[in-house]
């Protein structure tokens, strides 16, 4: 059991208190309730883009990272489509440091024409080196594209276009910074060697005069159930041809959540999984295979993914894996194959728990997502998946209609 105290600023800045002893170290983590997903469609990567806007110095610390080094810590940050989050950790005896910097950039960001320019820079070198010049690299976006047809989440975290980015203009930024990064809109989360009451009084001082901002109020037009099937064919400069099939499942706070996380992990995580055993090792029809979901907030997506050996087959290998899908609603799994998915998945939640910035970091998402102490009930709702649940996710979920193809070809050299 994770313990935490939380209480609530005037300007409703929500802040969860996780005291640990055993650490000589603070962890200060900033949670902002802003993704890819409350981006406009001709203005995103906006989320993004503001994680690196955040190190560009606020309106009283022209630089961010110099003063946190100096006082012997580190920090970093990342950006989903749900989520946009900060984190730090220093000795206990500079925890103030963290309180002043962060409290900061909260207040204000030193918006100039210069620094959005800088940042604006580093986010397209970014999005050519990963996804325009990288083999697959634009993989995402053209799955996404193809599954989400009215969610924000047809395009990913960096952007649909690198053009709405290099064309952002300083008042569009200015204002999604006051609509969405405000007390009202944040959690902090404080772990280490203290009590409440310090932190309490350190939030009060740094925190409590910086305005409340307007609620946000979240519409996001929700994507229609997909009843056909989907597939999108093309060549690129690659040196495989490559497999992406998706397929649209259940909300994160939803039972069959749960049960598409074992899915994951009993058909394509690691090598004792059913896909890499079957279709790498005996069938030799890919070099690698994986099969993962997305963990978004809203609707997301199971991934098959995979790289189809040379001499075989792109359709030889989507056969095969088509076939492997079908044995799983055929005879469902075993007993043993769910407990052993879900011994993996309680090792992995025990994993994570261990390094305090983890615990800060998990705190602020569980409260984000509803309520702080889910946190100490998730391990339950893994527990609660019946051999016979899972197998009604499983027909859920790969039901004809809901399936979306990318062929990802190799192109032939003439």
């Amino acid at each position: 059991m994770l313990q935490f105290e939380r209480f609530t600023l005037e300007n409703g800045l929500r802040v969860l208190v996780h005291v640990d002893k055993a650490t000589p170290m603070v962890a200060m983590n900033i949670l902002y309730d802003v993704g890819a997903r409350d981006e406009e469609q001709r203005r995103t990567g906006f989320a993004h883009l503001f994680e690196h806007l955040m190190f560009g110095g606020s309106v009283n610390i022209p630089e961010y990272d110099e003063p946190l080094q100096m006082a012997g810590g580190e920090n970093n940050a990342y950006t989903t489509n749900d989520i946009t989050n900060y984190h730090l950790q220093l000795p206990l005896k500079n925890m103030e440091v963290a309180f002043w910097l962060e409290s900061d950039r909260m207040l204000s960001l030193a918006f100039s024409e210069k620094s959005l320019d800088v940042q604006r820079k580093v986010v397209s070198e970014e999005f050519k080196e990963h996804y325009l010049n990288k083999p697959y690299g634009d993989a995402w976006h053209l799955l996404r594209a193809l599954a989400y047809k009215t969610h924000p989440y047809q395009w990913p975290t960096i952007g649909k276009d690198l053009k709405q980015i290099e064309e952002a203009h300083l008042d569009e930024v200015k204002a999604f910074f006051y609509k969405h990064y405000r007390p009202l809109n944040a959690i902090m989360c404080v772990a280490g060697n203290v009590t409440a009451e310090q932190v309490k009084e350190l939030s009060e001082k740094w925190f409590g005069g910086i305005p409340a901002g307007e609620k946000y109020e979240r519409n996001v037009p929700q994507e229609p159930k997909q009843e056909e099937n989907r597939i999108s064919d093309l060549y690129a400069d690659v040196p495989l041809d490559a497999l992406y099939k998706a397929w649209h499942i259940g909300a994160r706070l939803t039972p069959p959540y749960y049960a598409t996380d074992l899915i994951t992990e009993i058909m394509g995580s690691g090598f004792s999984s059913r896909l890499y055993q079957r279709l790498v090792k005996e069938e030799q029809l890919f070099s690698n295979i994986n099969c993962y979901h997305t963990g978004s907030l809203d609707p997301g997506l199971l991934v098959i993914e995979g790289k189809i050996r040379e001499g075989k087959t792109i359709e030889a290998a989507n056969e095969a894996v088509e076939k492997e899908i079908a044995r799983l609603i055929a005879e469902g799994v075993t007993d043993s194959e769910l407990q052993k998915s879900k011994n993996k998945i309680e090792a992995m939640i025990a994993f994570e728990d261990m390094t305090l910035l983890n615990r800060a970091n998990n705190l602020a998402f569980y409260e984000l997502i509803g309520d702080a102490n889910l946190i100490n009930d998730e391990w339950n709702r893994y527990q609660a998946v019946t051999t016979s649940f899972l197998l009604d996710t499983a027909k859920e979920i790969f039901r004809e209609g809901n399936c979306n193809t990318l062929f990802y070809r190799k192109k032939v050299k003439e």
